[in-house]
């Protein structure tokens, strides 16, 4: 089968998917071995924003040529990092839609810059250990860019002298947040100047997961998927696994009748929300979980696709950038919560997730998953 991963953005809400990821890592720990990494595991890792600083964490080259990071480390890079990648001084509301609206983005992203610079030096993407698939937009041409390990995105062939770090900034450049990523890179072999002004991907796909499956199947077309024998879009052959980072449905912020009063500021400033960016990037993320579980359901295989996706966040916890220790422990716990909740699928007629019928837990899923994702793994290595 073809294993996909896929991990969405959300801010420091990345916390619950990286303590999600810490037990599929131990589960496959349990089966096998302590050195076992999810990057072993994955034909596809795709993240964005948030998810693909995830993504590339868990796929990133250190000097051994394993992962930089464990995934039992993420949480803890988060509430390590956050604090000063969106300090809380410029969450005041007031002035930050003052800044926001005369002075730049809320926070500057110098912080995160030199991080993330520091952390990948200058590995390139094409030296990721599993391919990746990490969306961004660029809005001087106004179209998504797709940066893969492959480098085949639908719209051009990126050279492989793309960092990673790049591409980092590119998709976590939240609009009204962090500043836009300009980078430029030159083909060696070809002589030729790309050049790229580039916000976050989550514009594009705040969930990537549909992103990961159309790649997968461009790399069939074209004879580069060397490892299965899958037709596109073929469900029956795929395993695939969503992380969700969170969402605000139950907490019913908005309705049509105050915000029929609402001016240009308040769509995009609203009691120190941004509506607008809530509205893209949830839309976005239910649309592709229909889309995918569609798919799925249409070759009667709903079982090898798992969305794992916490509607009822509130408060502090729903937000991008509220990284104060109270809530980064919240999160915490929000993550260990999710894995004890039922096994949900979205209901292709309401559009809402609904606990499936004997589906077990989201723990009880994982450990599913972990012991497909090791038995496929074995028999290629057999093969």
């Amino acid at each position: 089968m073809a294993t996909v991963l896929s991990i969405d953005g959300g801010g420091v809400r990345g916390i619950i998917q990286g303590t999600i990821l810490g037990t599929l890592e131990s589960k496959l720990q349990e089966l096998d071995g302590p050195n076992a990494r999810i990057a072993d595991y994955f034909d596809v890792i795709a993240g964005t924003s948030t998810g693909g600083l995830v993504a590339t964490m868990l796929t990133a080259p250190a000097a051994n040529n394993r992962p930089i990071y464990a995934a039992k480390d993420i949480p803890n890079f988060y509430i390590e990092h956050s604090p000063k990648i969106f300090p809380e001084s410029n969450r005041n509301a007031f002035a930050g839609t003052i800044t926001s609206l005369f002075g730049g983005p809320k926070y500057d992203g110098e912080y995160l810059k030199s991080l993330i610079e520091e952390l990948l030096g200058n590995i390139t993407l094409s030296q990721t250990l599993t391919n990746v698939v990490i969306p961004s937009f660029d809005i001087k041409r106004l179209q998504p860019v797709i940066f893969t390990t492959r480098n085949v995105d639908g719209n051009q062939n990126l050279p492989a002298t793309i960092r990673l770090s790049d591409v980092c900034l590119s998709t976590s450049a939240a609009p009204t947040y962090l500043p836009p990523h300009y980078f430029e890179t030159t083909d060696a072999k070809a002589g030729k100047l790309y050049t790229f002004n580039l916000i976050d991907g989550g514009i594009a796909a705040n969930n990537p997961t549909m992103t990961a499956l159309t790649h997968i199947s461009k790399q069939i077309l074209l004879g580069q998927f060397e490892n299965v024998n899958v037709g596109p879009m073929e469900s029956n052959k795929m395993l695939v696994l969503s992380l969700g980072a969170g969402g605000a449905k139950q907490e019913e912020k908005y309705n049509a009748r105050d915000s029929a009063t609402w001016g240009s500021l308040s769509w995009l400033f609203n009691n120190g929300a941004t509506p607008l960016i809530d509205f893209y990037g949830d839309a976005s993320t239910d649309m592709v979980d229909i889309h995918v579980s569609t798919i799925f359901k249409s070759f009667s295989n709903e079982q090898n696709y798992l969305r794992i996706q916490d509607d009822n966040l509130a408060g502090d916890a729903s937000s991008l950038d509220i990284a104060t220790t109270k809530n980064m422990q919240t999160l915490m716990q929000i993550g260990q919560s999710l894995l004890k909740k039922p096994v949900s699928r979205v209901d292709l007629e309401t559009g809402k997730s609904v606990p499936i019928a004997g589906g077990g837990t989201n723990e009880e899923a994982l450990a599913r998953f972990a012991k497909l994702l090791s038995d496929e793994r074995k028999f290629r290595q057999t093969k």
